[in-house]
């Protein structure tokens, strides 16, 4: 079974919800007090792990089959801050350098597992 299809299994475990809470939280991203957008996080990052799944790869350097929820997570805040420019800029700057800390964090989540060896 592949990473990809794998971590779609656990998404809709309480543990998913439990590790978004806990990556925002810990992280401080901006919206880590709300439970809508946490929710939203979620469903959209098992919607990424589907494409992914599916063969579709969403972020470069990760192949499709390799990707976990945590890059899932990664590339749904990524894209939907690359996708909508508005807001405010002090929020924007907080949700930028989550997605920083993220990836320097856990840099294995976003590369292919093979070259880890």
């Amino acid at each position: 079974m592949s990473i990809a299809k794998a971590s779609l299994r656990l998404s809709g475990l309480f543990e998913a919800e439990l590790l978004v809470e806990l990556m925002l939280r810990y992280w401080k991203h901006p919206w880590a007090a709300d439970s809508e957008y946490r929710a939203q996080l979620l469903e959209s990052a098992t919607e990424a792990l589907r494409a992914a799944a599916a063969g579709q790869r969403l972020i470069e350097n990760l192949p499709p089959r390799y990707m976990n929820l945590i890059a899932a997570l990664w590339y749904v805040e990524w894209n939907g801050l690359s996708s909508n420019k508005e807001g405010r800029a002090a929020e924007r700057r907080a949700r930028e350098k989550w997605l920083g800390i993220v990836r320097r964090s856990l840099p294995a989540c976003f590369c292919d597992p093979r070259l880890l060896d």
